[in-house]
């Protein structure tokens, strides 16, 4: 940086202004930031009403997983991710899957938590019985601020208070449960916290602090299972493998995070898809792992009576339907409407689905040929192009990296050196 960050009023500006003055306060020069700025007129105003300070937009692909039937019935899944080898994994393992009846799913309702925290409590344990005893009216009270909700069939159900202690330091929180219906339910959620604040106060007679939801969903719980045909994975032995491989996960933390990360691969890229948001999926995700005091993985793998392997994912989908970038996003209306789905329990259940499917395809490429053979075969076309491959290039030039075993881009700008040289050598 050549200039101060400090840009008084760079808020007011419109994106192309904004644009301007950080060409301006970097000292680059602007064409070797414009990338920043490729986005057509439409979507940068959209960007601009969606964050602050929006310059343009970042595009990343945006995939078409296939193959996918979910109780039944059939879907082409989208997913956004910049991974190579995802979609294309995710959809093998949901065509192993039909043969055996595709997925089965099911979801809670969706309700979701809003915390109340309280401090200074005199009497913690008397307090939380004084808040549980005003249940009734807390609850009434919450509904009350969202009577479109409610009309909805969604709204307040339940409060549940805890003592929450560390070393010295101790809290009163109270939880409101709120079925949030189609909606990821934040700001549903939020002001209704905001709103039992003072009389949750004046009945603990403490003070309140934080209000704000949970985004460990675990009263939102969605499930996939699917039973993957052994003759169709590879065999017997590629089951075994499957299964020894899901128990180390089980057992080492180490190995579970890339576990689990592989289920995400499938479930986050579902999600961006769909204009909801990765942050609080990822985090109730990962949280849920370590729900008994270890983190573990979130899936179960083991054979069936008929040698068959079984695959079972269980674990808190907060996603809407309305509401956020599902609602603003053009791409994330279409992804929506490819699916067709009615509900946000039905695109949490099928984004589970997807989880499962990734997570099985990711094991048995582990227990067979390795994870980097079809990785890096796809891998090795984003290497062709950064080595500055065209397009008649780059089908040549990925053979022989991944003949030679080193998709690197060192290697690729050597071999495509070789290539050209090649083509320009007269003929004999």
């Amino acid at each position: 940086m050549n200039a101060s960050s400090r840009i008084p009023g760079f808020y007011k500006l419109d994106p192309e202004s904004r644009f301007r003055r950080i060409v301006e306060a970097s000292g680059l020069p602007a064409e070797q930031l414009l990338p920043l700025r490729q986005t057509d007129a439409g979507m940068a105003a959209i960007a601009d009403r969606m964050i602050e300070n929006a310059v343009g937009t970042i595009a990343i692909p945006l995939g078409i997983a296939a193959n996918f039937l979910v109780n039944g019935a059939d879907y082409l899944v989208p997913m956004a991710t910049e991974e190579p080898s995802v979609v294309a994994a995710a959809s093998n393992a949901a065509l192993i899957a039909r043969e055996r009846g595709g997925f089965r799913t099911s979801g809670n309702a969706p309700v979701m938590i809003a915390q109340v925290q309280i401090l200074d409590v005199a009497d913690p344990h008397g307090a939380r019985l004084r808040l549980l005893e005003a249940g009734d009216e807390l609850i009434a009270l919450a509904n009350e601020q969202d009577p479109l909700l409610v009309k909805l069939g969604g709204g307040a159900r339940a409060i549940e208070v805890r003592l929450v202690d560390s070393g010295d330091f101790r809290c009163v929180v109270l939880h409101l449960q709120v079925d949030v219906r189609d909606a990821m339910g934040a700001n549903a959620v939020n002001t209704m916290a905001e709103a039992l604040a003072p009389r949750i106060a004046a009945i603990a007679r403490g003070r309140v602090l934080l209000r704000i939801l949970s985004n460990k969903a675990d009263l939102r719980l969605v499930r996939a299972r699917a039973v993957f045909d052994a003759e169709k994975l590879g065999g017997p032995d590629v089951v075994d493998g499957i299964v020894n491989a899901y128990r180390f996960a089980a057992a080492d933390p180490y190995r579970a995070a890339t576990h689990n990360k592989g289920i995400m691969n499938g479930i986050s890229a579902v999600v961006l898809a769909t204009g909801n948001d990765t942050r609080a999926i990822e985090a109730g995700a990962h949280c849920h792992a370590c729900r008994d005091g270890r983190y573990t993985s979130l899936s179960h793998f083991e054979k069936d009576a008929d040698g068959h392997l079984v695959g079972t994912l269980e674990l808190p989908l907060a996603l809407g339907l309305i509401g956020g970038a599902t609602k603003t996003h053009p791409t994330a209306q279409a992804a929506v409407k490819l699916l067709g789905v009615e509900s946000a329990v039905q695109l949490a259940e099928i984004t589970a689905a997807v989880g499962l499917a990734q997570n099985t395809a990711a094991l048995r490429a582990l227990a067979t040929e390795g994870i980097q053979r079809g990785h890096m075969s796809l891998h090795a076309r984003n290497v062709a192009a950064a080595a500055g491959a065209v397009e008649g290039e780059i089908g040549a030039l990925v053979e022989r990296l991944v003949a030679d075993g080193h998709v690197r881009l060192d290697r690729a700008q050597q071999i495509l050196a070789e290539l050209r040289g090649e083509a320009e050598a007269p003929a004999d």
